[in-house]
């Protein structure tokens, strides 16, 4: 899917229509203190085998694409719709 780098959309801050630049979403790095991980690494701890099912039946071959819009006046950022396509490419328009 293409998809401009650069939109003018409503801006919820300003509260008015203005000119967004666009950047998908990436996950940050996950922190080895957070609750899941220690549940996981305690479960782990011993004898016995993985803790959790490993899923084997993939059906959806495709994740969720997010694309993140900033506002060019206030500098705000805000999630737009996700889309679940195989290539979500930025373009000059």
């Amino acid at each position: 899917m293409k998809f401009p780098k650069e939109v003018n959309r409503y801006c919820p801050n300003c509260h008015k229509h203005t000119r967004h630049t666009v950047s998908k979403y990436k996950a940050g790095k996950e922190r080895k203190l957070n609750h899941g991980r220690r549940r996981i690494e305690r479960k782990k701890k011993g004898y016995g085998s993985f803790p959790k099912e490993i899923f084997h039946k993939n059906a959806k071959i495709n994740k969720k694409t997010v694309p993140i819009f900033e506002c060019s006046e206030c500098g705000k950022k805000h999630y737009g719709k996700s889309y679940r396509v195989k290539k979500f490419e930025l373009q000059q328009v």
